[in-house]
């Protein structure tokens, strides 16, 4: 994914806090210089940019800051904050109700792979129990019924078109009408792809929303037009009441970035991206959750809906898929991130990975299962030049260790509440061990053999995921790694 290479360079300036040894002006300046220039390299508004870089600037004064503040954990936290806003209109998304016909309109541009986007919608609704329909209003493009009918009928998802009527107006309020008879709850709606210039194809989509009384209308946004984007949604926007995007094939282009940002201008929620041509790559868009996993930090509510989804008991094929990295699992792990197993990237992660080995192999008992092992670190630097020197690694490499580790102790004590792992949401108690046994176990079907491998099998993976219980598992950095195969021993 395209859009990895805009975590990675966001992630790196961001890393360059850990690095500096005090943090001032041109420690900030440059970490912002780094990150500006990595969103306009994703075809980010020059605007939008400039505005972020301004809003940050302005929430770090150096001169009023209280003396004991952490600095770098409040630019990480100004600089998050503000690549939230980027894509957030804080506009809440709409939902359908259960047990009534909830009618969903699809319109975009010609091209933007909106027929296909129609069926992973009634897909992603019909595996979760809702009784789903396609209609195919789209008269004005050859074989877009055949499209839509095949879709359909390799997805077993009932639908509605016709070769001989040419009227897509008479078309929609048949379908609408019979599907809302038979007691359809999701019923989508796919019409013709237009330009904002076509004002006879704008005419027809107002037609066919009037007969159909839409519930929600989906602009689907093709990624690679970028900052086009917005003034295409916008004329849309002006026809009719666009309530929500699907932005699409965000997975291979530079410009996601742009497509990205120009939604929160036309304020209407993204509520899902298309991720790849197969029915189900396509996820549900949550901003927090998205923007963690853009920074390689994860996004451990979307990985348990993902499994409980995946239904692996008794799909060989699947975990096969999953194992070679053919389904975008894996990124959702902390540590794990985007760039973890890319493809073109499996040498270098397996490299560093062993590197973060031989770095724990060198740290004694006490820097290893102490909750204060970071700290300990931090209170005598000589212990990260004695276990540089033992690992033949820089001290960089060392502090970047301990860096990572201190985000990912930070993450997990916000954790409380992940429904379903957590009873009444306290982390710290009432854990529900025979869902987290099933969560590990699902994991390591998943998982890359050679990672598994690395991490000590599933007893690795386990030591793993008992960070997330908040306790349970040992406290310090071998807790964090502690499958790695790393640490234990005394220092060398």
């Amino acid at each position: 994914m395209v859009l990895a290479d805009l975590g990675r360079k966001i992630t790196t300036a961001l890393r360059s806090l850990s690095n500096a040894t005090v943090i001032n002006e041109d420690v900030l300046n440059s970490m912002l210089s780094e990150i500006c220039r990595a969103l306009l390299e994703a075809d980010v508004n020059i605007k939008q940019v400039k505005k972020l870089r301004e809003n940050v600037r302005s929430v770090i004064d150096f001169d009023e800051m209280a003396a004991g503040l952490n600095k770098r954990r409040m630019i990480q936290s100004a600089v998050f904050k503000e690549l939230v806003k980027l894509v957030d209109p804080g506009v809440k998304a709409w939902t359908p109700v259960k047990g009534k016909p909830n009618v969903i309109m699809f319109v975009g541009l010609q091209g933007s792979g909106k027929t296909t986007t129609c069926t992973k919608l009634a897909y992603h609704y019909q595996k979760k129990g809702w009784k789903t329909c396609l209609i195919c209003a789209d008269t004005f493009r050859a074989g877009a019924f055949d499209q839509l009918k095949q879709n359909a009928t390799k997805a077993r998802i009932p639908f509605y078109g016709s070769y001989t009527e040419m009227d897509p107006v008479v078309i929609a309020a048949e379908g609408v009408d019979k599907f809302k008879k038979e007691n359809f709850e999701i019923i989508i709606v796919d019409t013709s792809g237009r330009h904002k210039q076509e004002d006879s194809l704008f005419e027809e989509m107002l037609q066919v929303s009037n007969v159909t009384s839409p519930d929600n209308v989906i602009y689907v946004m093709d990624a690679t037009i970028g900052q086009a984007c917005e003034s295409q949604a916008r004329a849309f926007k002006e026809k009719v009441d666009v309530a929500s995007v699907i932005i699409t094939k965000l997975d291979g282009h530079a410009k996601g970035g742009g497509a990205l940002s120009a939604v929160a201008a036309t304020k209407s929620p993204i509520i899902f991206i298309g991720t790849g041509e197969h029915i189900d790559d396509f996820e549900q868009f949550k901003t927090k959750p998205f923007v963690s996993k853009l920074l390689g930090m994860g996004d451990i509510e979307g990985l348990i809906d993902k499994v409980s989804e995946l239904n692996l008991d008794d799909n060989e094929e699947l975990i096969n898929k999953l194992k070679h990295g053919k389904k975008r699992v894996q990124s959702m792990i902390p540590g794990f991130g985007s760039d973890f197993l890319s493809k073109g990237n499996e040498q270098e992660s397996m490299a560093r990975l062993k590197r973060l080995m031989t770095i724990m192999d060198s740290m004694n008992d006490e820097e290893l299962d102490s909750r204060e092992g970071a700290k300990l670190f931090t209170r005598s630097q000589g212990r990260i030049q004695r276990v540089a020197r033992g690992a033949g690694v820089s001290v960089r490499e060392v502090q970047e260790l301990l860096s990572q580790y201190q985000k990912f102790a930070a993450m997990v004590k916000k954790m409380g509440g992940i429904k379903g792992l957590f009873k009444g949401g306290d982390m710290m108690k009432n854990v529900n061990p025979s869902q987290m046994m099933k969560l590990n176990q699902q994991m390591a079907k998943m998982m890359d053999p050679r990672i598994l491998h690395q991490m000590g099998g599933i007893g690795g993976l386990q030591n793993m995921m008992k960070q997330f219980q908040g306790g349970g598992g040992p406290g310090g950095l071998g807790g964090m790694m502690g499958g790695m195969g790393g640490g234990g021993g005394p220092s060398k």
